[in-house]
């Protein structure tokens, strides 16, 4: 599925082409797979914002990946590897393992040293709004934006409570609309009515889904260009062995999007 915004008054705006990454857990894996379509028709963002898995690619890009190696980090991975189970007090597993694996593989340490202006996108549980970082330590913002209500504990920053971005913006497309001229959005979150498990893991993974694909209207009335990788919704967000499926996925809606392109918009995007 593909849309195009409606035509925008011409503004001068620092950055010229903004990317915006949802979240979705282990769906995220086909943003991989949209910067692999955009790269070939030589398209490369100017800012980023990410929300969850989509402030994970964000921050790999942003920090010299490419989206071949960003694809092999994961390859071999499985959840037990990047979490811990724990007794059910404020969540069902501990984040140590994802926070370990974040940081040993980032160069930069903090957000304002990554190569592209980056927009980390997190929910503050404790006044209840959604909070866009550009500076901080870079692994632990990251961590927060993933944070899953009831599957993992919030995450302590500067003594307020953190969870995951998806809960108020899964779609980050408001913290960097103002900067940029052009703003493709990716959409990971599809409706999807899937049959679930009566299981603690399954009821939230269930819950979350409809929390994050129901809040991304107003945001994605405010892009120009949309990306939105239904096929996506047949995986759930543990699915983090299905990576090179789901990147292939985002990698075919891309490329249906950047092939239909209307004069305009190759114009605003330099593709010729």
């Amino acid at each position: 599925m593909f849309w195009f915004g409606k035509k925008k008054q011409v503004v001068s705006r620092p950055y010229h082409i903004g990317l915006a990454l949802g979240g979705g857990g282990a769906r995220g894996f086909a943003h991989i797979g949209v910067l692999r379509a955009l790269e070939e028709y030589g398209i490369k963002p100017d800012v980023l914002a990410g929300t969850s898995a989509g402030s994970i690619v964000a921050a790999l890009y942003a920090d010299g990946y490419a989206p071949r190696h960003i694809i092999r980090l994961f390859s071999e991975l499985n959840v037990k590897e990047l979490v811990d189970v724990t007794l059910p007090r404020n969540s069902l597993l501990k984040m140590d393992k994802f926070v370990h694996f974040i940081e040993k593989r980032l160069h930069s340490r903090r957000i304002e040293e990554l190569k592209i202006p980056t927009y980390i996108v997190a929910t503050d549980f404790d006044h209840g709004k959604s909070v866009a970082f550009n500076h901080g330590d870079l692994a632990i913002h990251v961590a927060a934006s993933c944070t899953i209500p009831i599957v993992f504990p919030p995450i302590e920053i500067d003594g307020v409570h953190y969870v995951d971005g998806g809960v108020m913006r899964n779609l980050p497309v408001t913290p960097i609309r103002n900067l940029c001229d052009v703003l493709i959005a990716v959409n990971v979150s599809p409706m999807h009515s899937d049959q679930y498990e009566n299981n603690l893991l399954s009821i939230a993974n269930r819950a979350y889904n409809y929390l994050s694909s129901g809040n991304v209207f107003p945001d994605i009335a405010q892009c120009d260009i949309l990306v939105e990788c239904e096929d996506v919704g047949n995986y759930n967000v543990f699915d983090i062995d299905e990576q090179e499926k789901i990147e292939m996925l985002g990698y075919q809606a891309a490329m249906e999007v950047l092939k239909n392109l209307p004069e305009d918009k190759k114009k605003l995007l330099n593709i010729i």
